[in-house]
């Protein structure tokens, strides 16, 4: 008798205990489908003025346009780099570019050591994937004697099996990626995601060059309303060139848009933090890879609507190594496992019901450049450090007797003691593709500026592009966002240069930029680039 009362007993308590049990896992389960989930946006080289809400007369971007309408509209977001890969770093492990090694520097490796935040994310119960360019180019491993980098790409595993072929081709050029990000994403949301909070990361391979020139006809596009800027001549052919760019930011802005209608369909948007920004400036000459207002200022808008306040527009400084920092607060999941994390939550900005200048703490944001495409002597970079603050964009040309967007000279490709001629131009004055400056895209505005380099009226363009720069420049962006009068030096500005040229240093310093510390303040042109190698004459040699 006794027996079966005991045994009775211990049914009743292993049943109370799964019971109990399956309430925790259901109460878990609800708590984490409260967390929100994370749709990270980004474009490849699309300058800060290039959406319909930013102001722009020839680019139609009505998904990023919504979400700056519905959230908020970052005015002062600067990139980590003027240049992808170093951008993106600074992106996932939320340190400057300068302070993690080969992994932030364009084409080198990525090394293990340098934790992504979304790795955390994913092991905080986040299901994570990406579709399109990730955080690249880098080289990850590719065998067991890689062992010191990392296997996957840093902005997660890749779903990009659904693309576009001649039985579906709705691309609106061909200078367009094959990925369809959005079919990659839905596979995702159906197939992978699993009922748990997501992070997704679309990195849109456009507005990369190359562009299928003249696609913006197709479109119906019109030349006066590109809107050219000033360091480039106005012309049909950089207006025809713009235009080709903005078919490819329209491209972008469509997949997401079906990614928006999606979340929207699936009641998954108001629970989805989106976040809409670019890499880096535009590739057009001295835009990209160049640390002037079109080479570092990029979009940025955030939404979400349950806990940002939005119809928002903020104007404090942020920098790309800020995001990492804020998407772990707003995830609660803790950095441990990263190296030391530099940048600064801006969760406040988010959850402020404050618009324009909002926490006076926040006073700059920084970036950097070294090397970019193989375009100097040596291999050689152009270590440039920029800093914005206020009204003005200070930029330090550390090593100013470099040709700031490469060499106007290299040896040829398929005969290494022969020189190529000067500017890249046959003797019939024609650009040879790929010969020179090759820091700046080869594209029929590089073309233009080339083939006309004497030309009145163009040569004072081409100077701004090629020519070398005085070591130190400061641009007030609000009256000059093209950068084109250079304050540095001038007395009525001489307290602001201060002030700015001391907050520089001060990060410099305390993050240990080899480049202004040492011991080796050219390590950044050790690093092995796996990506081609152009050679190049001694600079004396060169005529």
């Amino acid at each position: 008798m006794l027996d079966r009362y005991r045994s009775g007993r211990l049914i009743l308590l292993l049943f109370a205990l799964t019971l109990i049990s399956c309430q925790e896992k259901a109460h878990e389960q609800k708590t984490a489908q409260k967390r929100p989930n994370i749709l990270f946006a980004i474009s490849d080289d699309q300058s800060f003025g290039h959406t319909s809400f930013g102001g722009s007369t020839f680019i139609n971007t009505p998904a990023f346009d919504q979400m700056a309408k519905e959230g908020i509209y970052f005015t002062n977001c600067y990139a980590g780099s003027p240049g992808c890969a170093p951008s993106r770093s600074s992106i996932v492990t939320g340190r400057y570019h300068w302070q993690n090694e080969q992994s932030g520097q364009h084409a080198s490796s990525w090394m293990k050591k340098h934790v992504s935040f979304i790795d955390l994310l994913e092991k905080n119960g986040y299901k994570t994937g990406r579709t399109g360019k990730g955080v690249g180019p880098f080289r990850y491993a590719e065998s067991p004697e890689d062992s010191l980098f990392r296997e996957n790409n840093a902005g997660g595993i890749e779903h990009s099996d659904f693309r576009y072929g001649p039985e579906n081709d709705e691309r609106t050029a061909t200078g367009i990626g094959a990925s369809n990000y959005y079919a990659n994403f839905e596979h995702f949301m159906e197939n992978v995601r699993d009922n748990e909070p997501f992070f997704f990361w679309y990195g849109g391979t456009e507005p990369h060059r190359r562009y299928e020139r003249d696609s913006w006809k197709r479109l119906g596009k019109k030349l006066e309303d590109a809107q050219v800027p000033g360091y480039l001549p106005d012309n049909d052919v950089i207006r025809g060139d713009l235009l080709d760019y903005a078919v490819e930011i329209e491209w972008f802005d469509l997949h997401l848009q079906r990614m928006l209608e999606y979340l929207k369909e699936k009641g998954e948007l108001e629970n989805t933090i989106v976040i809409v920004t670019a890499d880096n400036g535009m590739p057009f000459p001295r835009a990209k890879a160049n640390g002037y207002e079109d080479g570092v200022h990029v979009p940025m808008a955030i939404r979400f609507p349950s806990q940002f306040p939005g119809g928002r527009i903020v104007e404090d400084p942020i920098s790309f190594i800020d995001l990492a920092p804020t998407l772990l607060e707003l995830t609660e999941t803790s950095e441990k496992g990263m190296l030391p994390i530099v940048g600064k939550s801006f969760t406040n900005l988010l959850k402020s019901k404050d618009e324009g200048k909002i926490d006076e703490t926040r006073k700059y944001a920084l970036a950097g450049r070294e090397r970019h495409s193989s375009s100097r002597y040596l291999n050689k970079g152009y270590p440039q450090r920029i800093i914005k603050g206020g009204d003005y964009l200070y930029v330090w040309n550390m090593e100013p007797n470099l040709w700031p967007a490469g060499a106007p000279q290299k040896f040829h490709p398929k005969d290494s003691t022969k020189l190529m001629p000067i500017n890249g131009l046959d003797e019939n004055g024609k650009f040879i593709p790929d010969a020179a400056f090759m820091d700046i895209d080869d594209c029929p505005t590089k073309t233009y500026l080339i083939e006309n380099h004497d030309a009145p009226g163009v040569a004072e363009y081409f100077d701004l592009s090629v020519a070398k720069r005085p070591e130190f420049e400061l641009f007030n962006v609000k009256n000059d966002p093209a950068c084109l009068e250079n304050l540095s030096g001038k007395e009525e500005v001489k307290a602001i240069e201060e002030e700015l040229k001391e907050a520089l240093v001060d990060v410099l310093e305390k993050t240990e930029d080899p480049r202004y510390v040492g011991p080796d303040k050219e390590i950044f042109n050790t690093y092995k680039r796996y990506s081609p190698i152009r050679k190049y004459p001694k600079p004396e040699s060169s005529k």
